[in-house]
């Protein structure tokens, strides 16, 4: 009878590990459809094996631009998963929601202390956000906030200008150590780099010139690496990727100056969490290249055509999955996500495909 027993235990335990409603609940992804009319957050719940389906629209409570942001970083989690961040561009606002594996719950929504908010950067307790007021009559600048236990919104610093009053930013992120905000310029081949205190305030600012033209989406490697890339005007085949050493004070030194993907305006940058390689989406192409990040932050192109989107899909934002497995692509010229597995060699392979999202999304989250 106790054999049986165990039998019967194991039985029912193998069932739950396998079944297919153990693995719905992996994780999710999140992208922003950022409408005029009513901004809301799609979330596609993710299986362990990357597939995506539909898990549910969100209002964010606020209105978004109706078209694309030209940014990174529109909708961000947190690193604990706890709350989701989004901008909305239309109504000057960020929206935070409660994150739970059945949904989003809205907590509320706060003025940007700006005018068109497109991307956001949080660090432990501290959230960023970056307006890109310039491109409708007003100013370009920072704001911060220290987000509460229950996710409320309280600002700590507003009106930080950039390094001129419309320069065309693209995004805003920490360091990883959290004690600098990085911003790049697209229409001044200059990167921003702020230096904060304990606090989180802003105390200075550097402003080092890029190493190639239009630098756009970046992401953090290893030991300080910044890498960033170049839209090159989205000048045909031109486009490429750049790394620095960001120093304690915000100085700077060129790694790779500029590593061609032979591709059409890269524009979003992602690293995989051991650091090892980067992807960069060509949006003018609908491709993905991939590169290798040597020790010291080298880049080597390893695929000027790891992935491709589609000629029509404009590849956009990039997230890469928890369990680090998946890499999804934002195409919203053809209205999809599309999943490819991530390789330990840094390959990509196609993994799944979501259709019927707005042109208008903006931003991309995975957990």
């Amino acid at each position: 009878m106790k054999s049986k027993l165990l039998v019967a235990m194991f039985s029912i335990l193998a069932f739950a590990m396998w079944s297919p409603s153990a693995h719905a609940a992996a994780g999710a992804v999140y992208t922003l459809t950022n409408s005029s009319s009513g901004n809301a957050v799609m979330m596609f719940n993710r299986s362990s094996n990357g597939q995506l389906a539909l898990g549910g629209s969100f209002s964010t409570g606020g209105t978004g631009s109706g078209a694309g942001l030209g940014s990174e970083g529109a909708v961000i989690l947190d690193t604990s998963n706890r709350f989701l961040f989004a901008v909305n561009a239309g109504s000057n606002n960020i929206s935070v929601f409660s994150v739970s594996f059945s949904g989003l719950a809205l907590v509320g929504a706060t003025s940007s202390y700006g005018k068109n908010p497109i991307s956001l950067t949080s660090f432990g307790n501290l959230l960023y956000v970056l307006n890109d007021g310039g491109a409708v009559g007003d100013t370009d600048t920072l704001a911060g906030f220290t987000v509460d236990a229950n996710g409320n919104l309280h600002n700590i610093s507003q009106g930080i200008p950039l390094s001129a009053a419309s320069v065309g930013p693209a995004e805003v992120s920490f360091s990883p150590e959290g004690n600098q905000l990085v911003v790049t310029e697209k229409n001044t081949n200059k990167v921003d780099v702020f230096t904060l205190d304990s606090m989180g305030n802003v105390t200075g600012m550097k402003v080092m010139a890029s190493a190639a033209e239009t630098p756009f989406g970046f992401a953090f490697g290893k030991r300080d690496v910044l890498i960033v890339s170049d839209a090159e005007g989205s000048a045909t085949n031109a486009g490429a990727v750049s790394s620095y050493f960001l120093a304690e004070d915000g100085s700077h030194s060129i790694v790779t100056g500029s590593a061609a993907d032979h591709q059409t305006a890269p524009c979003w940058i992602t690293v995989t969490n051991d650091g090892l390689y980067a992807y960069t989406t060509n949006t003018d192409s609908g491709t993905v290249s991939s590169y290798s990040v040597g020790f010291a932050g080298t880049l080597t192109l390893m695929n000027q055509t790891a992935a491709s989107v589609g000629s029509t899909s404009a590849p956009i934002d990039m997230a890469i999955s928890n369990d680090a497995r998946s890499l999804y692509v934002l195409g919203p010229g053809a209205g999809v996500i599309k999943g490819f597995g991530l390789g330990v060699n840094g390959s990509l392979t196609s993994q799944t495909s979501v259709s019927g999202l707005p042109a208008s999304a903006s931003g991309l989250a995975a957990r």
